[in-house]
């Protein structure tokens, strides 16, 4: 490309809905920019992706690349005050982050559109004269190793590591790419190296402006655009950096036709297997990877998956192209296997070998092909607005691949049917090439080998090249056969006449079974539609047993429902049965044209249910599983379990339902069923493009099913069952602290959650306590975790449970035990204080327009807007205009009422405070467990012992669901 500033107004394919304009333009500096302009969006973006990622790590500088990306976040010589850019990007509404792939890093933020500009000015230094200072430096390797930390355990990265350690080792995706303090910190310095230097000379050599792409999405027209990204950007540096590739493929023939078995720490069963292929962004007109991911993961009658489940072998299928680059890829099929399918491993690969065969039989068929692109070309066309920092990020992404002209669309459209592309890349997934990887904690102690990163134990053999021909021969028959055409495709995507003037959700239907909350779509124009329908069971929660057969029911209806629904989530219409805190709900969400015909078929199923004893079993053993897992949580996970465990009355803690699992069985079920729906009522919500008339006669049939058949499975609740969530209210003027050691012994990591109880829901307290949230998470994510190291996770965040407002922060650390934490946090809270009465007014003002931008931001899209009016509804707080209401009592808020606020609520040591510490103790602090708990010796210090004597001893909130009669309509 000349080098030379230049605007190209050439075709982007744009959704035929998208009303953004788009253009793009290469500045001097060779510098490639799409500009996007949006009039009507409440939040501006950028993405940077730089080309260069972790492959690039030199050798004995593993991580070197993520590295860089977290300290260009620190400062630079225009704003050489550390932390001021997230600060400026905190204190307008916005937030920021980046990550660091294979071959790009890629940096991103939102801001207020009125602070746009200077968001960018601060923005653009990062790749124009950043500071890396010395002392942030040997901080941020803190932080760096913090992350690796809190992944150690995780299985998806321990399995990831395995596959890329089991490959050539002249190739860079055999590498370590996360980095830690042993080969960021300890390993340079052995060798002589400094690792700043080392940091200095990898920007200097990789982040050069042709190797970048610039996506900025604003309020302003293009040519406004254009001129701010002119004089901005175009000091980023140019040295004509030849475009980094990785050529020759990652797997030599000995890492081919392998059988790798290796221990996970979750409970459970995996077989993944893994082809390298011929990268399909090279063909992705053509799309042959979408076309056998498409079939290999089909669900339906005849599928893989619908065998390996009619057997009882498997409960998940996926199959897909991953870790692709332009030079290589990976094809890959994962599967959960039950434990009968864990003693059928050859089966199951003989299975999957002889669906690929039938598929080589059959030859690339264009009618599937066909379905497949008109689906495509449906959901790009009328696809979802989504926030303009996830937009910017994807699209900076594409501009690395593609062609200008489908920088929006990417791989998104295949239209060209080629039959001997799609066999040749069939024929690439052959039994010579496999890498299969099988995953189960009964290989302990059978394994010879350690993956050195993360100490994943697993063991290595060669297949012969007759083996797996033997499982196929010895393979059982099964009807394997393809899919039939998917009447799910939504033919009529008109869009229905909607009244105007209904803003907020109306109550539209109400009986003795069911209310009808109603909300036309106003300002999506799409053919789409939201239902959710919530069943209040009161026999579903009140007991452990109850609430695990609940759990099970809500499972197997889905399993049943799998084979006749696949389809549609396929085509765009997607449905999910779920269970609550007091029963189950169905949210139906999609394309309107097919939802009624669905949501019938669901509501029958549920009328109908009956019991399959082998799929039951299949399902007990599943949830038992998870249950069994939940103590491999991450420790900070398992504090907010805890909080929530303290908080909300009328739970039981998951160690009940493992205890009781084991005595279930079908019959179990059987049994409860039917006095599980012996009571019900049901609160509806329909939102989207459908008219009063059609939600109220869904809702109709939904009672005519239940209540008003002739022998009715459902009658109407009794006022004194109608579901509460009630919440535990602290005293005042106590710190209560709970304790409790990390469930996972290996876990080094502890765990912090520092809650402030505050109020129950009110328009000018929630303004107060999010102000304050608002001014004070930059600086308590500075101060904790970037200048003490306190650990990767630390949030300072807002909680609401059913109403009931306060704060929490969340902090995971292997640097220094909960206790220890805690004190951490009270110093900050006293640092902030004083920074609070410092606050200038021009800043005061600048925090309280923020969060009044943020508060009046649009929805993006229906999805989106029925969740805030679903919370309202599931709350029982029916605040609808809430957003208005708050912005309201934000405007007549002064800065003195939020430092009384600050003090009465937050303030360590307030009087009116009400705080709940919740610490969990990993390995690393486990002598620090007992000291802490017997050094209670303050008066209004007060440990919770035992969870469930606690929660008797309190008084409680009173619940927003105190009854469904008190709306009238």
């Amino acid at each position: 490309m000349a080098v030379g500033a230049t605007t190209e107004e050439m075709e982007i394919i744009k959704p035929r809905n998208d009303k953004r304009e788009y253009r793009r333009i290469v500045l001097q500096n060779n510098l490639q920019v799409l500009l996007i302009s949006d009039s009507e969006t409440d939040k501006c973006a950028a993405s940077m992706d730089v080309r260069v990622g972790s492959f690039s790590d030199p050798e004995g500088l593993e991580g070197l690349a993520h590295f860089l990306e977290h300290m260009l976040f620190y400062a630079s010589e225009k704003y050489p005050l550390e932390d001021s850019y997230s600060k400026y990007i905190s204190e307008h509404g916005g937030s920021t982050n980046a990550f660091t792939s294979t071959e790009d890093t890629n940096y991103y933020f939102d801001v207020n559109p009125d602070s746009f500009e200077d968001a960018l000015d601060r923005f653009a230094q990062f790749f124009i004269k950043p500071l890396m200072s010395a002392d942030a430096t040997t901080r941020e390797i803190k932080a760096v190793d913090s992350e690796n930390q809190k992944n150690l355990l995780a299985d998806a990265w321990r399995m990831n590591q395995l596959q890329k350690h089991l490959s050539s080792k002249d190739h860079p995706y055999h590498k370590f790419s996360t980095g830690n303090w042993d080969t960021l910190e300890i390993r340079p310095k052995q060798r002589g190296l400094d690792t700043r230097q080392e940091l200095l000379r990898f920007y200097d050599e990789y982040y050069s402006a042709n190797n970048m792409h610039l996506v900025i999405y604003s309020k302003d027209g293009l040519d406004k655009s254009e001129s701010l990204v002119r004089s901005k950007f175009q000091e980023i540096r140019n040295t004509d950096r030849g475009c980094i590739s990785f050529t020759g493929q990652p797997c030599d023939s000995e890492h081919l036709q392998i059988l790798v078995k290796t221990v996970p720490i979750k409970q459970g069963h995996k077989l993944k297997f893994v082809w390298p292929i011929t990268p399909g962004i090279r063909h992705y007109k053509e799309g042959p990877t979408r076309y056998h991911s498409h079939l290999i993961g089909h669900e339906g009658e005849g599928s893989l998956f619908y065998i390996l489940k009619k057997l009882g072998w498997a409960t998940s299928l996926s199959a897909g192209e991953s870790s692709w680059t332009y030079d290589f890829s990976f094809f890959k099929v994962g599967i959960d296997l039950t434990d009968a399918g864990h003693e059928h491993f050859e089966d199951i690969v003989a299975l999957l070998f002889k669906y690929v065969h039938l598929l080589q039989q059959s030859g690339p068929c264009q009618w599937i092909f066909d379905e497949l692109a008109a689906i495509s070309e449906t959901s790009f066309h009328y696809q979802d607005k989504i926030r303009p920092i996830d937009y910017v990020v994807d699209v900076a992404l594409n501009m690395q691949f593609y062609p200008p002209k489908d920088w929006l669309v990417g791989s998104s459209l295949p239209s060209k049917f080629n039959p001997g592309l799609i066999q040749s890349a069939l024929e690439e997934l052959s039994p010579s090439r496999v890498r299969i990887f099988w995953e189960s904690t009964k290989f302990e102690g059978l394994t010879d080998s350690k993956e050195p990163w993360y100490g994943t134990a697993y063991s290595k053999e060669q297949l012969t090249g007759s083996t797996i021909e033997q499982w196929i021969e010895r393979a059982r028959k099964e009807d394997l056969h393809l899919p039939v055409p998917n009447v799910f495709i939504p033919t009529d995507l008109s869009l229905k006449a909607v009244s105007e003037h209904i803003k907020l959700p109306v109550l539209l239907r109400k009986t003795t079974y069911s209310r009808l909350w109603y909300k036309p779509d106003t300002s999506f124009s799409t053919p789409k539609a939201y239902v959710k329908i919530d069943f209040n069971c009161p026999f579903s929660g009140s007991s452990p047993e109850s609430e695990v057969l609940t759990e099970i029911f809500t499972r197997l209806l889905m399993d049943y429902l799998n084979e006749y629904a696949y389809d549609a989530q396929v085509a765009g219409l997607y449905y999910g049965v779920s269970n609550t805190d007091y029963g189950f709900q169905v949210t139906v969400v999609g394309y309107n044209d097919k939802l009624k015909i669905l949501l019938e078929t669901v509501i029958q199923r549920i009328a109908n249910f009956e019991v399959n004893p082998e799929r039951f079993s299949v399902i007990k053993e599943l949830v038992t599983k998870e249950y069994q897992n939940l103590k491999f949580q991450q420790p900070y996970q398992q504090a907010m379990y805890y909080c929530s465990l303290i908080l909300q009355d009328q739970t039981w803690p998951w160690t009940y339902g493992l205890e009781v699992l084991p005595r279930l069985d079908a019959d179990s079920l059987v049994k409860f069923f039917p006095l599980m729906l012996s009571r019900t009522f049901l609160e509806c919500y329909i939102a989207g493009n459908v008219e009063p008339n059609e939600a109220e006669l869904m809702i109709q049939n939904v009672e005519n099913v239940f209540f008003k058949s002739s022998n009715p499975i459902s009658q109407a609740l009794f006022a004194s069952q109608f579901m509460t969530n009630r919440i535990v209210k602290l005293e005042r003027g106590i710190n209560y602290f709970y304790s409790a050691e990390g469930l996972n012994p290996s876990d080094e990591n502890s765990a912090l959650v520092h809650y402030i109880q505050v109020h129950q829901d009110d328009f000018k307290l929630n303004a107060k306590l999010q102000l304050f949230a608002v001014i004070a998470k930059q600086p308590a994510f500075h101060q904790l975790r970037s200048i003490e190291q306190l650990g990767y996770i630390t949030i300072l965040m807002q909680r609401n449970d059913s109403g009931v407002r306060g704060v929490q922060f969340i902090i995971q650390s292997s640097a220094k035990g909960p206790g220890q934490i805690d004190l951490r946090v009270e110093s900050f809270l006293k640092m902030f204080e004083t920074k609070l009465y410092e606050l200038p007014s021009d800043e005061f003002k600048s925090n309280v327009d923020a969060l009044i931008e943020m508060k009046l931001e649009k929805h993006k899209n229906l999805r989106e807007e029925s969740g805030f009016y679903w919370r309202e509804i599931s709350d029982g707080t029916l605040k609808f205009d809430r957003r208005e209401c708050e912005v309201a009592a934000l405007k007549q808020l002064t800065q003195q009422e939020l430092i009384d606020f600050f003090n009465e609520y937050i303030k360590v040591g307030a009087l009116q405070k009400k705080g709940l510490s919740i610490r969990v103790y990993g390995s690393a602090h486990s002598s620090e467990y007992k000291a802490d708990n017997s050094q209670t010796t303050e008066s209004n210090v007060v440990q919770i012992e035992d969870i469930y004597s606690f929660r008797r001893s309190r008084p409680l909130y009173g619940s927003f669901k105190g009854g469904f009669g008190h709306v009238k309509l």
